[in-house]
């Protein structure tokens, strides 16, 4: 928690929580955060009963969770963000995206150095694969960790599911032949958007996904790359109803959904109810 003090004293960002104070109690030391009317990420996309989220709230929310890496990507001294996942995207009333829990941040290479080198934390699934191997902490391993997170939002699943079958348990790998094709993307896009998203905004969204999870680092794309294709995937919009081209996305999208989400021959749903 004393980190999550220094972490949160240093840097004031929109897309941070905020600490309003601490304090000793009964035995504990005890944070005050600002509170997020909506709760996190994670309960929204994952949680029975919850209104699914619309396109328009995903992106917001995929845009906050950028800047605030962004942000902490070029502050004086690099903070590299360890164990970034949906639960830590806190909500507010408007859906706005801050990250929560700075107290796993690190701080970034100095001296010329690529990376840092420092114990393993993370979940598994969102941590970066070079980082869970070496140690070797890059500043991208938050850009790898982030494709992930956007793959949830555009699907609605879990990055790691045992209980789907063998070749899906993991999303990034089994969603991979899917993302670079736009008829096989609808097949994977959250049936609860009722294909209510713009499809070539769905295209670009995924071919971002495919730059976030190279294995070298020096191939993906910064926070504030990703930041502006984000922006750019933010202002395609819907086409109008009536109109010809939105016509003809609502048909073909309509006849991807009522097709299986999963690679032919396997008879398991991947979905949440």
């Amino acid at each position: 928690m004393q980190s999550d003090v220094k972490a949160l004293g240093k840097f004031s960002h929109p897309n941070l929580v905020k600490l309003l104070g601490y304090c000793w109690e009964n035995g504990q030391f005890l944070l005050v955060y600002e509170y997020m009317q909506k709760g996190s990420l994670e309960n929204h996309l994952f949680r029975k009963g919850l209104a699914p989220l619309p396109w328009e709230t995903r992106l917001n929310i995929a845009k906050g969770e950028a800047q605030g890496h962004a942000f902490l990507h070029t502050t004086e001294k690099q903070v590299i963000y360890r164990d970034f996942k949906a639960s830590k995207i806190l909500l507010d009333g408007d859906f706005n995206a801050k990250l929560s829990d700075c107290g796993l941040a690190k701080l970034g290479p100095t001296n010329g150095n690529s990376h840092v080198t420092t114990s393993t934390i993370g979940t598994y699934g969102y941590v970066a694969p070079e980082y869970f191997a070496t140690g070797h902490l890059y500043v991208k391993s938050n850009v790898y960790s982030f494709g992930v997170v956007l793959l949830e939002l555009l699907t609605g699943l879990r990055v790691i599911d045992m209980n789907r079958s063998n070749n899906a348990h993991n999303l990034i790998e089994w969603a991979r032949p899917f993302l670079p094709d736009k008829r096989k993307l609808n097949k994977i896009m959250d049936p609860r958007l009722e294909n209510h998203y713009p499809s070539k905004a769905a295209f670009q969204a995924a071919k971002l996904i495919l730059q976030c999870p190279e294995s070298n680092p020096k191939n993906q794309p910064s926070m504030k790359e990703v930041l502006e294709a984000l922006q750019q995937v933010n202002a395609i919009k819907m086409k109008p109803k009536g109109s010809k081209a939105g016509a003809k996305h609502t048909a073909t999208a309509t006849q991807h959904q009522q097709q299986d989400r999963h690679p032919p021959g396997n008879s398991q749903r991947y979905g949440h109810d």
